[in-house]
């Protein structure tokens, strides 16, 4: 066979590729003005190695989330390049976390990644011709395709993101390698095959393109087909024998030198390096997960929990419909599918559940699409795209189909972003099928436009959805009513106390063993006086849940408001027991302490609060009052400066040192203090009052009386104000009198 035929790119593919990058930026330019929203919170903002003062060692030594990948308790998502990508953003802008950055570069890379499509697309469909327009159909799709906005909306989609841009930049290296019998091709076959572990760095499915790499070799390098295989398999089964050592031997061994001929030689190479290189890499993935699965709850993903294979392939069939589904008529997005947004297909009411039928009509479609690839009658070029095109689709998706391993989810849009690569090339296929058989081709034209706008339209809409976490959580309860996540986020946002615990009672009566809903429930009817019920719900949590940290914790504050001080100890001591890094608790537990007037206790709790989070304001503040408060002045004055070093810009620290300070009778140092906290908040009606008592002991009674005024102007019920103004005044007075 001769090396195949390479399509060069010519200047106007170029300036093609430039507009579709240009157009697929276009198409979420909303989301450049979006927050830090969802699962962004806590792989970014929460996320210790996206910081700069973090080391980068341990970038490659935890996972996504930031737990050690070597945790029970990881997700053993291991994405290094991602993190380093946010850390990069981080650099890019002085330290500071700021969503817009990070919002530019998603749409950047979409951009890019939208751009590389056409070139392989060109590739995938062996374009050998100017006038084909496939390559331009489907990476005109793929650019404006609104399943793709969560993962360019959503920072966390930086994943999905690099892993394409990587994945296709190896293909493109790969379909290189194709084109050229020489060592030069086994060199790009391993460089392929290194752009597909960075993609595998990026994020779990990059290692899916390798097998691209693999069916783009057999399919469209060398045109060797499913059914060529299978006829090559039925000719060997009649032409061997096993010995008794059990190694087969050809009878007729000349026979099959036409499958190892030279022109198969670099092929069956770089199918090796494939394999080779793919096993290494996998091997290195277990190596750094420990050889262990991540664990995930039943709410994640309840299919894959099922009683029964039968009953587990329904749904995970069904699911595969829905995914299908969504490819094909992008209006129903949410940003997440797990709980009870999908229910369960039983057994028992199989017969009564319409669902059944989208399971059938997928299978249809599936078969009838594998069926045309073994059928040559219509054209074998047709054969090849739509045998190369669903590679594209099943390939990158099979991590997410539950077939090898249980994954944490039930659908994840961005999950779809390398498979809609074999989306767009079927409707590509499509549209030029119609455009053979169509007579008025201004049709086909006019859908494909209307289809572009429709979907370009609905881009703009959703990317406009995932700006803030009020409005995506809004869109959710649209399409998932029954998703008792949709309802716990909408509580956790809403600002309306009597929404937020409807919100809160319906995720649970929607999952009722829903151990977070009930947790924050309990803490918004605590803040709400009702200490009753608070309990009830954070018992039922840490029965549901004996490691929930944080539900331990607020079962504590709910005692010690009760002033149950022993059984509110032992639930604190029972939550740093399951989080031993956790400042708040040992903040909580110092309250404790300073109620029962257990001071020295009540300093340790709090200075370690300080220790695991240096910028934990209230446990510093906390410190500095007690200590002033028992008298230790000096004492109070050191923590105030160690504070400051971590919290420069605190009012609230600069309050109460200049307080001690006062005390001390150090006018001057306190007066600093005094003016930056009402600098910074200028507003505050007890900064301006005590500066204008240090004014007035320190008899500047001119300054005392304007502080006096202001804190008066900002709030005119402070009597004792009134009366040291008064007060203020006569001095005054009499001072002139005097004068």
């Amino acid at each position: 066979m001769a090396v195949r035929q390479r399509y060069y790119l010519n200047f106007l593919d170029c300036i093609i590729s430039a507009i579709i990058g240009l157009v697929a930026v276009v198409c979420f330019q909303g989301s450049l003005d979006g927050t830090f929203i969802f699962d962004d919170v806590q792989a970014v903002v929460n996320n210790k190695d996206v910081q700069l003062a973090t080391p980068i060692y341990k970038t490659f030594r935890n996972d996504f989330w930031g737990t050690e990948v070597a945790s029970n308790t990881s997700h053993k998502s291991y994405r290094p390049l991602t993190v380093l990508s946010f850390r990069l953003n981080v650099w890019m802008n002085g330290g500071v976390l700021d969503p817009r950055g990070f919002h530019v570069l998603n749409v950047a890379l979409h951009g890019m990644a939208s751009a590389l499509t056409y070139p392989l697309f060109c590739c995938l469909f062996a374009k050998t011709k100017n006038w084909d327009v496939k390559p331009l159909v489907a990476s005109l799709l793929f650019a404006v395709h609104p399943v793709h906005t969560e993962a360019v909306a959503g920072i966390v989609g930086r994943a999905d993101l690099l892993c394409a841009v990587f994945s296709i930049t190896s293909l493109l290296t790969y379909a290189h390698a194709t084109t050229m019998e020489s060592a030069e091709s086994l060199q790009f076959t391993f460089l392929a095959s290194f752009l597909s572990g960075l993609a595998m760095l990026s994020k779990e499915q990059g290692i899916t393109t390798l097998g691209l790499c693999s069916a783009f070799d057999l399919i469209v390098a060398n045109t060797i087909f499913p059914s060529d295989i299978l006829m090559a398999l039925g000719r060997v089964s009649k032409d061997f024998k096993i010995h008794r050592s059990g190694i087969i031997l050809f009878k007729k061994a000349a026979g099959y030198q036409a499958f190892i001929r030279k022109q198969y030689r670099y092929m069956l190479w770089r199918q090796l390096i494939l394999f080779f290189m793919g096993s290494t890499i996998m091997y290195m993935r277990c190596w750094v997960m420990g050889f262990e699965t991540p664990q995930f709850q039943k709410v994640d993903n309840p299919a894959s929990f099922a009683d029964g294979i039968l009953t587990r392939f329904i749904n995970h069939n069904y699911i595969y419909s829905l995914n299908g589904w969504i490819l094909l008529c992008p209006e129903w997005l949410c940003f997440d599918w797990s709980m009870g947004c999908v229910p369960l297909i039983k057994l028992d009411r199989i017969q009564n559940n319409p669902r059944i039928l989208s399971i059938i009509l997928f299978w249809l479609v599936a078969f009838g699409l594998a069926k045309n690839v073994f059928n040559l009658k219509y054209s074998f070029s047709l054969s090849q795209n739509l045998a190369m095109s669903q590679a594209c689709l099943y390939i990158p998706f099979l991590p997410a189909s539950n077939i090898f391993f249980r994954v944490g989810f039930v659908i994840a849009e961005r999950v779809l972003y390398l498979p809609s690569l074999g989306y767009c090339m079927l409707v590509a296929i499509g549209m030029e099928y119609l455009y053979d058989k169509v007579e008025k081709k201004i049709f086909i034209y006019a859908g494909f436009v209307m289809l572009i706008l429709a979907n370009v339209s609905r881009c703009y809409q959703r990317s406009l959805d995932w700006r803030s976490e009020p409005t995506l959580f809004k869109s959710g309860a649209v399409v998932c009513p029954l998703n008792a996540k949709v309802h716990y986020n909408l509580a956790k946002t809403s600002f309306n106390t009597s929404k937020a615990i409807n919100h809160y009672r319906e995720a649970l009566r929607l999952n009722p063993e829903y151990e977070q809903a009930m947790n924050n429930l309990a803490n918004v009817l605590r803040d709400n006086g009702d200490i009753r019920e608070s309990e009830t719900l954070l018992r039922r949590a840490v029965m549901l849940r004996p490691d929930f940290a944080a539900a331990w914790m607020n079962l504590g504050i709910v005692l010690s408001n009760q002033k149950r001080y022993d059984e509110a100890v032992s639930c604190y001591m029972t939550a740093l027991n399951y989080r031993r890094f956790y400042p708040d608790c040992y903040y909580n537990l110092g309250n404790l302490y300073l109620a029962q007037q257990m001071y020295t206790e009540a300093y340790n709790a709090w200075k370690m609060a300080t220790s695991q989070k240096p910028q934990h304001s209230i446990a510093w503040n906390n410190i500095i009052v007690m200590l002033d408060s028992l008298g230790e002045l000096d004492k109070a004055e050191l923590m105030a400066k160690e504070a400051l070093t971590h919290l420069p810009d605190d009012s609230a620290l600069h309050f109460n040192l200049a307080n001690t300070l006062g005390k001390r009778s150090l006018y001057e140092d306190a007066e600093y203090h005094f003016l930056v906290s009402t600098r910074l908040k200028p507003n505050t009606a007890l900064y301006h009052t005590n500066l204008g008592v240090l004014y007035h002991r320190w008899k500047k009674y001119k300054e005392a009386e304007e502080q006096y005024l202001i804190a008066l102007s900002i709030n005119n019920d402070l009597k004792n104000v009134e009366q040291n103004l008064k007060a203020v005044q006569k001095l005054l007075l009499k001072s002139q009198t005097t004068n």
